[in-house]
């Protein structure tokens, strides 16, 4: 089994109050969820309106997949324009 955890930081500048950080943040998580069969969290960030990190997470039997899967789900994040990225980080653990 194999398991990879992608740390991914948002830039929210347009954002003014937490109320529109969430709003944002939900429209990624959900249209994450509906497109590709990982879990996805803010891990990060939660009182600063205009940064956020979320935490992706992909299991697989193997290493390219998780990898490859978590590669298409920031793109897929990056091509909704919703909030520009910043340092993303990628963990892969063998079990």
């Amino acid at each position: 089994m194999v398991v990879g955890v992608m740390r991914l930081t948002l830039f929210l500048p347009e954002n003014h109050s937490l109320k529109g950080k969430r709003q944002v943040l939900r429209a990624i998580k959900d249209r994450v969820r509906n497109k590709f069969n990982v879990s996805i969290a803010e891990s990060d960030g939660h009182d600063m309106w205009q940064r956020a990190e979320l935490g992706i997470c992909q299991v697989g039997s193997d290493r390219p997949f998780v990898d490859r899967a978590l590669r298409e789900v920031v793109n897929f994040i990056e091509s909704l324009g919703l909030a520009p990225l910043g340092e993303e980080q990628l963990e892969i653990i063998n079990c």
